[in-house]
């Protein structure tokens, strides 16, 4: 069943003290990157899936706008333009954009591939149709992360969806916690990719509990059994409509 919210009428919050913030970028990447790794090349089948089934059908594919947040290699993004859409990604490392780039051009496909901070998208209001997080926000903490969730709902047009992954605090995954509810030093799984917010099923709730309706919620559970004790990857699927 669909979960329908609305945004209300804004009130003024309580004064608080300012809460410390995860960077929103965690340079990790950058090194990861520039050293040629998690440049991944194909598309990951769940985005397929998301576009193929939701991206609208009354427009041309040229016409159908299609952002993603953390777009890192361009690997979606990538088969979203050979299909005809008109594709935006935004990253903060450098050497992944640069990356994303030539591969484009090396395939004459357009799209625009900014270097920049998914918290401050330098988009208009009401531009794309689709967005695509896959995971990028989990790579921040709580405050950041809702930032780009709300940057999102200001550049999708009314009625346009969002396909979101957000790793779970179900993950098995030791390390010492940070700021703002990421963890540091996350051990297994998760290992040497810098800082990392595991969410719970409450809190992906709270970040689409305005403006947005969830049209689906899943909840994957991996079970990593190549050794004991096994390991567990904990992720939230969601689909979710700007109202």
């Amino acid at each position: 069943m669909a979960i329908k919210t609305s945004r209300g009428k804004s009130t003024r919050p309580p004064k608080r003290r300012p809460t410390a913030v995860a960077p929103s970028f965690d340079e990790t990447w950058e090194t990861l990157y520039a050293h040629g790794t998690h440049l991944n090349r194909y598309p990951i089948s769940q985005v397929v899936s998301f576009i193929f089934r939701h991206h609208p059908r009354k427009i041309p594919r040229a016409k159908v706008q299609i952002l993603e947040i953390g777009s890192g290699a361009g690997n979606n993004l990538w088969f979203a333009a050979r299909e005809g859409f008109s594709v935006t990604g935004i990253d903060a490392s450098k050497s992944a954009t640069e990356y994303a780039r030539k591969r484009f051009a090396e395939d004459n496909l357009t799209g625009r591939l900014d270097v920049g901070d998914f918290t401050k998208l330098p988009y208009a209001d009401s531009t794309f149709d689709l967005a695509i997080n896959r995971a990028a926000m989990t790579q921040t903490g709580l405050t950041n992360g809702r930032k780009a969730i709300d940057e999102l709902h200001r550049t999708l047009k009314r009625g346009g969806l969002i396909y979101s992954e957000i790793y779970s605090d179900r993950t098995s995954a030791g390390g010492r916690p940070g700021l703002d509810g990421v963890t540091l030093d996350v051990e297994g799984l998760f290992a040497k990719v810098g800082q990392i917010c595991f969410y719970s099923h409450r809190q992906v709730l709270e970040l689409f509990s305005i403006g947005w309706e969830v049209m689906t919620l899943q909840h994957i559970d991996v079970a990593i059994m190549d050794h004991r004790p096994y390991d567990h990857l904990g992720q939230w699927n969601l689909v979710a409509r700007k109202l």
